[in-house]
């Protein structure tokens, strides 16, 4: 079976909440004792994800034509 891929679309705001809560459950995890290696990766792709890109479109006058 393959690996399903999920998109989420998070404002700035969002994404704090994100990383605050990963951070502190690897911090959690590293009182126990034990492994935080999927949370690190985790919490570093969700510190590098890059901004979606804004479609710019540009309205057309009457007079102008689409070729």
């Amino acid at each position: 079976m393959k690996d399903e891929i999920k998109v989420l679309e998070l404002d700035k705001y969002e994404l704090g909440i994100l990383i605050n809560a990963l951070n502190e459950f690897r911090n959690k995890l590293i009182k126990e004792g034990k492994e935080t290696e999927y949370v690190d990766e985790v919490l570093l792709r969700a510190i590098d994800a890059p901004p979606k890109k804004k479609v710019l479109t540009r309205c057309l006058r009457r007079d102008e034509h689409r070729y």
